[in-house]
């Protein structure tokens, strides 16, 4: 608990952004069309709320890293529960820095068996150093 993971940078870029909600099936064209943001109230091409998982499949650790930093179990491994908070808006052409923390291990007895539930929170800074948005998600090892 409180193991710091080293931050990695991850740059937004608008046809990712497209392509996400593409694929999401977000027809919303304020992900397609800068103008159509900036008549939304956006400086910009904004993030869909669950991109932050974008940033973290392609700009941070994959599943073999996460697996071998924590030492977890690869076919024994759940995903639990995933959360985000938003202080800013993220926009196409952003840069952001993300560290993070191992926040919680906790170990549990369920009906089939003992399970390791680790708790991965992470930051998200701008290029400004601005705090934008926030993430928690809880990984579970089966024993």
């Amino acid at each position: 608990m409180g193991l710091e993971l080293a931050p990695y940078t991850y740059s937004v870029e608008k046809g990712k952004i497209k392509e996400f909600a593409s694929a999401i099936g977000d027809p919303n064209p304020m992900y397609y069309d800068e103008e159509a943001a900036r008549k939304e109230g956006y400086e910009g091409i904004p993030i869909p709320l669950t991109y932050l998982q974008v940033i973290d499949l392609w700009g941070g650790y994959s599943f073999e890293q996460k697996c071998q930093m924590l030492n977890l179990n690869p076919v024994k491994i759940l995903h639990g529960e995933q959360g985000y908070q938003f202080l800013k808006t993220i926009y196409a052409g952003d840069k952001l820095t993300v560290s993070g923390i191992v926040g919680d291990v906790k170990v549990k007895q369920g009906s089939s068996g003992g399970m390791n539930l680790i708790t991965l929170e992470f930051e998200y800074r701008n290029q400004f150093n601005e705090l934008v948005a926030r993430s928690r998600n809880v990984t579970i090892e089966r024993h």
